[in-house]
This record gives C-alpha cells, structure tokens and sequence, in this order.
C-alpha cells in the first residue's frame, strides 16, 4: 500500500528516480524553450515549484472533500486544470508587480505553467497512488524541486557550451536532447538508493 511508504523516500524518490523531466518526461516544453540561459530557467523552476506545491495541496482538498464524496470523479480533469490556472494567474499577477523584469524575461512561458503536464502529472500521480495529505505536500514539493534541478542544471551546461562551435545540427534544441538524455541515465544510476518496507 502507498500509505505505508515513508513521505520521505516519496520526496527523495520524486527528486532524483522519478524525476518529473527525466523519468517521465513531463514539462518538456518550456524546459527546452527556457533552458538558454541559468538565470531565467533557475526563476522558472522556482515558479513551477510553487505552482505545484501550492495545487497538488489544493487539488489534494478537492479531491477528498469534493469530488469523491460527490461522486464527480469524471469531473476531476477539469477541476484540477481550473485551480492550477487560477494559482498561475496569482502568480503572475504578483510577479508582473513585484519582479516586473523578471516577467517580461518569463514572457509567454509564464502563463504557459498552467498547461505545464509535469503540474497536471503530479496531482494525477498523487490521486491514480492514493497518497496521504504529508505524502502528497512532499511528492509535489519534491517534483518541483527536482523539475527545478533539471530546468537549473541544463542551463547551466547550455550557457558554459554558449561558446562552443557545434555542428549545425546540434545547435539548440538538438543538444538540449542530448545533455537530458545524459541527465536521464546519470539520475538513474540513484535508483535502489531508496527502498520501500
């Protein structure tokens, strides 16, 4: 049973070994648009990280004090997207107020985090595994963190390889697919680091 794994191996385990990006291969998109340069793509993870700690709470309370005691299972996609849009649009509406240059850097990707499929991933996987609440507030925590280590870690490699003459085939997108790849095997090599009793 899933109540019997300690939260703790859950939060370890979604950093490294299952990883949103590396494992699952969730939130592609802007990790590969954003990833040019450490200091955006570092501002983007931590929004993506708030973003899901705060909804996989969120969508924790819905899911067992409204849609399974309503029986409104079939509605559960829809609700889960609209909390995870209305906690982006606060978010935005903070940063646009509070960090305006950051923002405008962000630009389209911002709003883009409400289609992000790592956040909508994290609240499925919490609800198709049945965690508890404790469980659930450190899976999405540390989704969050490890979808930022892997947004942080690729910019970094991205803006050391700046200089680097490449081949015109592997510039951009195409070396971003390769260094995720050697990512995706090195998180790998933690797998049975962590063991479930």
């Amino acid at each position: 049973m899933t109540t019997d794994i300690n939260p703790l191996v859950i939060f370890f385990a979604s950093i490294l070994t299952s990883n949103m990006i590396l494992s699952n291969f969730l939130g592609m998109c802007s990790y590969i648009s954003i990833s040019g340069e450490y200091k955006t793509a570092s501002s983007l993870g931590k929004s993506v990280t708030l973003v899901m700690v705060f909804t996989t709470v969120l969508n924790y309370w819905v899911y067992k004090l409204v849609i399974v005691p309503l029986g409104l299972e079939y509605l559960q996609y829809i609700l889960f997207i609209m909390i995870i849009a209305a906690s982006v649009q606060i978010i935005e509406m903070a940063m646009d107020r509070l960090l305006p240059d950051l923002h405008v850097k962000l630009g389209i990707f911002l709003p883009l985090i409400t289609v992000n499929c790592a956040i909508l991933g994290t609240t499925l996987f919490m609800v198709i595994r049945d965690y508890n609440f404790v469980q659930s507030i450190l899976f999405g925590l540390g989704s969050g963190l490890g979808w930022w280590l892997a947004i942080s870690a690729l910019a970094a490699i991205r803006e050391k390889m700046a200089k680097t003459k490449l081949p015109r085939g592997l510039e951009g997108p195409g070396i971003a697919f390769i260094i995720t790849g050697i990512m995706a095997l090195a998180f790998i090599g933690f797998s049975g680091i962590f063991t479930i009793t």
